[in-house]
């Protein structure tokens, strides 16, 4: 039973660490990537005049009131 903490801390600890490395992987490959490449893809065809007309024109806009 002589040092029974430390030895199970240590594989704890590695545990741990591995269980942390792959979460933080899955989230990036999985979450922050997908979301990259989907506002990269938005923003490449994105017209911001265009928006700005349609919502002068449905009255969103304060400032510029519909004609």
């Amino acid at each position: 039973m002589r040092r029974l903490l430390a030895r199970r801390m240590k594989f704890h600890l590695f545990g741990a660490f591995f269980v942390s490395v792959g979460c933080a992987a899955i989230y990036k490959f999985g979450v922050a990537d997908p979301r990259k490449r989907a506002y990269a893809e938005f923003y490449k065809n994105y017209d911001p005049m265009k928006d700005f007309e349609i919502m002068k024109a449905a009255g969103v806009l304060e400032s510029a009131p519909p004609k």
